[in-house]
């Protein structure tokens, strides 16, 4: 598929594919919870909080993989292809050498790391052989990362789905032979669910690479680092830490929320774990539909066609808050059944619906900033999208939380609200910013140099 094919794709065709392999990867963690749950609740604990950190770790593979799809999209966009296997050697070489580095940071201070999460004494043990195990193998994740965003930024969103459908055929059959099968004999546990899954790890990082080298015809190799590229890895690196910054940060606001929740007992815990299960799809189409329009904003900019994008960004921004809007609304209406799917506990059916009520409104602000922001980011444009969102994520989210959960005494509706205020202020701020046309000009790569 050429520059000129992906730019005007639907962006439907793009996304869908990309919104499977979002529910994929969210589905290669469950499977393992899932699994050992037949064996052990203290193995699932300890399964749970290894993944937390290593999922925490992950964001650093983040800053080159997220750059590496505004660049690649650019320069095909400005046909400037003569560059791309350089753009790809920095792009997975960096990403290498930083996987190690945290590959062996888990495998040394796992038990540290654990520690200072206050994981019971009783799940330390399966938490630090899973961390061990599956720690050593987290290279293949960051390499896959790089893939993925290269094939995407080709058009070629689905393979990245059948990459992440095998995975988890993978994972479910080593799991079984593990913990069920012929090799349950040798009661390895968690350790046999660790290995299982870096194995469908390794696996899937040899098929990117398999399929990188068939479909996009691209070469990795030592020699196109002679001279060395340092205006490729500045251009990544640029690009890269101020989107791993705001995803940090955000994830840090998280956790001070979630601490927050934790304060109001037992029952707004679990209310709060099944309002997130049941807005999941209403988020991840936000994503995929923002993923695949990044796709087009970034081959339009690469070709100087700048007004392309901006209708585009604007088009499918209308379908996704359609869909997203209509899938909130349904929550609502459908939670007095929904809840009661998960819990009888009628306190926690309540909380729940006052907090599906107010997400219609969050998700409302949350679809447009997804969109806009990940769009701006494809065109460039990405300090000011991270220093509103880390300040408003920080001044409105967090302290709204505070004040209308704790203070106020609105319990986790008023957390809902004090999120629903940060995502609908960041909304409002970004469609203006891309209205004006500020992210105009802010391209890695100038039509004109080709």
């Amino acid at each position: 598929m050429n520059s000129q094919s992906v730019k005007e794709s639907s962006i439907f065709k793009l996304a869908w594919p990309i919104f499977v392999q979002m529910i994929l990867s969210m589905c290669l963690g469950y499977v393992d919870t899932i699994m050992m749950s037949r064996c052990s609740e203290t193995a699932v604990g300890a399964i749970g909080n290894a993944s937390q950190i290593l999922g925490f770790l992950n964001l650093a593979f983040s800053i080159v993989s997220s750059a590496t799809g505004v660049v690649v999209a650019q320069y095909l966009g400005a046909r400037q292809t003569d560059k791309m296997n350089r753009i790809y050697t920095v792009a997975v070489l960096f990403n290498l050498v930083l996987s190690i580095a945290v590959c062996l940071f888990v495998t040394t201070f796992s038990r540290p790391l654990l520690n200072a999460v206050h994981i019971p004494p009783v799940m330390l043990s399966d938490a630090d052989s899973y961390m061990k195990i599956v720690g050593c193998f987290l290279f293949t994740d960051a390499i896959v990362m790089v893939f993925s965003q290269i094939l995407n930024c080709h058009g070629k969103t689905a393979v990245g789905m059948f990459l992440f459908f095998g995975m988890n055929i993978l994972n479910i059959t080593g799991n079984y032979i593990f913990l069920f099968g012929p090799l349950a004999y040798l009661n390895l546990g968690v350790r046999g669910v660790a290995v299982s899954t870096s194995i469908s790890s390794v696996v899937s990082m040899i098929v990117s690479f398999i399929v990188f080298k068939k479909i996009v015809k691209g070469n990795i190799s030592f020699r196109l680092l002679r001279p060395f590229p340092i205006d490729i890895l500045s251009k990544l690196i640029k690009l890269g830490i101020p989107t791993a910054g705001e995803n940090i940060s955000y994830n840090i606001a998280q956790i001070i929320i979630t601490a927050f929740v934790n304060t109001m007992g037992p029952e707004a815990t679990t209310a709060k774990i099944y309002c997130n299960t049941l807005t999941l799809f209403s988020i991840v189409y936000s994503n995929a539909m923002a993923g695949a329009t990044s796709i087009v904003v970034g081959h339009s900019v690469g070709d100087d066609d700048y007004d392309f994008a901006y209708r585009r960004v604007l088009k499918s921004l209308s379908s996704a808050m359609v869909v997203s809007i209509a899938i909130a609304v349904a929550n609502y209406l459908l939670s007095p059944w929904t809840l009661r799917f998960f819990s009888e506990n009628e306190q926690i059916v309540a909380i729940g619906r006052e907090v599906l009520f107010v997400a219609i409104f969050l998700e409302l602000g949350r679809c447009v900033n997804l969109v806009v922001i990940r769009s701006m980011r494809a065109a460039g444009d990405v300090v000011f999208p991270t220093v509103l969102g880390i300040v408003s994520m920080w001044g409105i989210s967090v302290v709204g939380a505070y004040v209308f959960g704790i203070a106020m005494k609105r319990g986790l509706c008023g957390i809902w609200i004090g999120m629903a205020a940060d995502e609908i202020f960041r909304a409002v701020v970004v469609l203006v910013r891309w209205k004006i046309g500020t992210w105009r000009g802010k391209s890695v790569v100038k039509k004109s140099a080709a």
